[in-house]
């Protein structure tokens, strides 16, 4: 019904004079805020904030169609106070109900629209307005407290002034009247040039910062000394201007000498350079190792993404094939471009871009290995970043198969063996996936688990002779009567069956290498072997070994610690074979390294020797070697220790403040200020103390003894200096050493 549609129409009007009620609100707080601190992102949180505050306030959502009736009813006599049957089903009006909603429709339809609803936009206004010259009338009282506190000297934001010596009280002293510090970023940053009055400047590396400071009165040089480096300011047009680029983190300080040679120092500075990090690069989507069967579909598919400061110049991706194995791999590397345009400048990126496998030609038993690398805008040499590396490997069709002829030799070894960092990496894996897995594939794999302990023991027992102790343990129970086997009619059903290798026992005999020790002619005397004593016998457990005996008590400890790991694999308890297993770890380790052994690799080549001299017993011009060299300890922070010993002796009064110390006390901060760039909190205050002592105010014995104190506090500790010792003699002592027997 068209009079429903107005009354909802008119709702809406005036929940919208509401939003905009709201929005003049925090509009002219955050104008306020913008002005008193001139930072856009201050104000965008106090838009941001107080709009979503005066919104909860004045909620507009409140203004229901029951509230925009009576106010229709109470502002429009054409209504009759029966304007809320427009918003009443036909159907459930009577006749005479019905008919006085048609004529209040007819009646309203008209002027409805032309109904302003009840709003303070005016009063928003007023107020938008009265917070944003608030703003400015705080900022204008801000700036001349500022311009009014920067006159005291305490004021570490203003450069200060003071004699280093004292003057005659009709000495007009000059004094800084203007200071304009610009900073000018590189061009790649992208950012405007920066101006400033606070002389601790914090820049990218790169950038020029200017100094420009004006006197008011005579002024004959002045001087910039940045971490024992001295810098001579330009006069131009009544204005002393020094130019430098920012290439290292210090500290400086200004000097300068009116007209009578008088010379004033400043406090101390920071000089910090902001490093330009380079660009970060991840891989997601990808696992780092994948594995590709030929007759599927070799296509590697990812997303990379890319971020840096300053922008992004360029990206791509470094793959590296591998092909052949041993002394016969080949490497080709190749730089694979995205699909998609590098546009330069932006400060991130996300990158999609497929590899092809076979579009790198590379065909089974081959290995892929690559990364993603980025350069960012840095001038002249840009950053360089890569991600991680990832491997592809297409698995080859190709085995080798081994075949017993003769008496040529077989490899008894398996075609899979885990070793035991593999086994640690594995079972932690195993523990992670148990709550996303079948109980049945758990145990399977922790069964797998097991079996691969069990090989990588065997594969170490043979070091220990236990090949002929698994073949007496098997022939024991081949042999034991009663015992049937798993799986057979007698034993019934084997409830490992499922879980198990069927090869864990068929294939034992493949592990370890078989020896036939035949009783031939047992009733014989063996006839004693004279090389008995200068051979390994293999066929004694406790003499087959290829290490000494230190070592093997420790391979002999790995071995039982490895069947505690295989006990709790196979008992489905992975967390419990963990310890084994790292315990097995660590030792089999430290046989590694204590049975490897390192050779000299450089020798001596003495020179020729004459032959016609040889044998001659010509010994004239022989003489024997003699080195004598002489080397001069040189202490660290000579010159920081010689300044607290100086300052001993102005503490004491005996001697007063001179132009040596003045260089003194300059060399002693020079020396610190290198340790202060990467600990300034601890060695701020200690160069501001040398500093000021440079001023003739400050040279008191309480600021002597601070300073001392600061010193001594930084100053790190001697190294020993090995030299001999002094001795005292004395006649008595000397006589008792020799009754002693100490001199005979």
């Amino acid at each position: 019904m068209m009079g429903a549609g107005d009354i909802k129409q008119f709702q809406r009007r005036w929940q919208q004079s509401i939003y905009v009620e709201a929005i003049l609100y925090a509009v002219g707080f955050a104008g306020g805020i913008y002005v008193l601190t001139h930072n856009v992102i201050f104000g965008i949180i106090a838009l941001v904030v107080s709009g979503a505050i005066t919104i909860f306030i004045l909620r507009p959502w409140q203004v229901s169609q029951e509230k925009a009736v009576a106010y229709i009813d109470a502002h429009l006599p054409q209504a009759g106070y029966s304007s809320g049957l427009l918003l009443s089903p036909t159907h459930e009006l009577s006749n005479l109900s019905k008919l006085q909603q048609y004529r209040i429709a007819q009646q309203l339809q008209p002027v409805l629209p032309k109904l302003t609803p009840p709003h303070r936009l005016f009063r928003g206004a007023l107020v938008m307005f009265g917070l944003i010259v608030l703003g400015l009338a705080g900022s204008f009282v801000l700036t001349k407290l500022g311009s009014r506190s920067g006159e005291s000297p305490s004021n570490k934001e203003q450069i200060t002034f003071a004699p280093k010596d004292s003057l005659p009280t009709t000495t007009k002293v000059p004094e800084l009247t203007g200071t304009k510090i610009s900073i000018q970023y590189p061009v790649y940053t992208g950012k405007a040039t920066q101006y400033t009055t606070n002389p601790n400047i914090k820049a990218v590396q790169g950038s020029r910062v200017v100094w420009n400071l004006e006197f008011e009165g005579d002024v004959r040089t002045v001087q910039m000394d940045l971490m024992g480096s001295t810098f001579d300011f330009t006069k131009t047009e009544g204005k002393y201007r020094l130019s430098q680029n920012l290439e290292a983190s210090g500290f400086y300080s200004f000097t300068f000498k009116d007209n009578s040679g008088n010379d004033y120092v400043s406090d101390l500075y920071s000089l910090e350079m902001v490093t330009d990090e380079p660009p970060m690069v991840q891989i997601e989507g990808l696992d780092n190792y994948s594995y590709f069967e030929f007759d599927e579909d070799k296509s590697l598919r990812f997303n990379a993404n890319i971020s840096d400061d300053f922008g992004i110049t360029d990206a791509y991706i470094i793959a590296t094939v591998s092909k052949g194995s041993g002394e016969s791999v080949k490497f080709r590397e190749e730089k694979v471009r995205f699909d998609s345009a590098i546009p330069k400048g932006r400060k991130s990126l996300q990158l999609q871009q497929p590899l092809d496998l076979d579009a790198l030609q590379m065909d089974p038993g081959d290995e892929l290995y690559f990364y993603v690398e980025a350069l960012d805008q840095k001038t002249p040499s840009p950053n360089v970043a890569r991600s991680e590396t990832y491997f592809a490997v297409i698995r080859d069709t190709i085995t080798d198969e081994f075949a017993v002829e003769g008496g040529l030799g077989v490899d008894l070894m398996p075609d899979y063996f885990r070793s035991q960092r593999q086994l640690i990496i594995d079972t932690e894996k195993l523990i992670a996936d148990r709550p996303n897995i079948s109980e049945k594939d758990f145990k399977f794999r922790s069964n797998e688990l097991g079996f691969d302990q069990k090989q990588l023991r065997l594969k170490y027992g043979q070091f220990m002779g236990d090949e002929t102790e698994m073949q007496a343990a098997a022939g024991a129970v081949s042999h034991e009567e009663g015992e049937a086997e798993p799986g057979s009619e007698e034993g019934g059903e084997d409830v490992l069956d499922e879980y198990s290798h069927k090869h864990d026992s068929d294939n034992e005999h493949n592990l370890v290498e078989e020896h036939d020790h035949g009783n031939e002619d047992q009733g014989q005397e063996e006839e004693e072997d004279p090389l008995h004593d200068y051979l390994h016998n293999h066929s004694d457990p406790e003499e087959s070994t290829l290490f000494e005996k230190s070592l093997k008590a420790k391979l002999r400890d790995a071995l039982n610690i490895m069947w505690d790991a295989e006990l709790y694999l196979r008992l489905y308890e992975p967390k419990k074979s963990l310890p084994y297993q790292y315990e097995a770890l660590e030792i089999i380790q430290e046989i590694k390294n204590s049975a490897r052994i390192y050779v000299h690799r450089i020798g001596f080549d003495p020179p020729p020797i004459k032959e016609e001299n040889r044998l001659s017993g010509d010994i004239e011009n022989i003489e024997n070697f003699d080195k004598q060299e002489a080397y001069t300890y040189q202490i660290s922070f000579a010159s920081t220790r010689a300044a607290i010993s100086r300052l001993e002796e102005l503490i004491q009064g005996e001697t007063s403040f001179s132009d040596s110390d003045s260089a003194l006390f300059m060399d002693a901060g020079n020396e610190l200020a290198q340790k202060a760039i990467s600990e300034p909190l601890k060695y701020l205050d200690v160069l501001q103390g040398l500093r000021d002592l440079e001023k003739a105010v400050n040279r008191t014995t309480d600021n002597y003894i601070m300073v001392q104190k600061n010193l001594l506090s930084v100053l790190p500790e001697v190294a020993d200096n090995p030299k001999q010792k002094a001795k005292y003699q004395d006649e008595i002592n000397l006589l008792y050493l020799k009754e002693l027997g100490l001199y005979e």
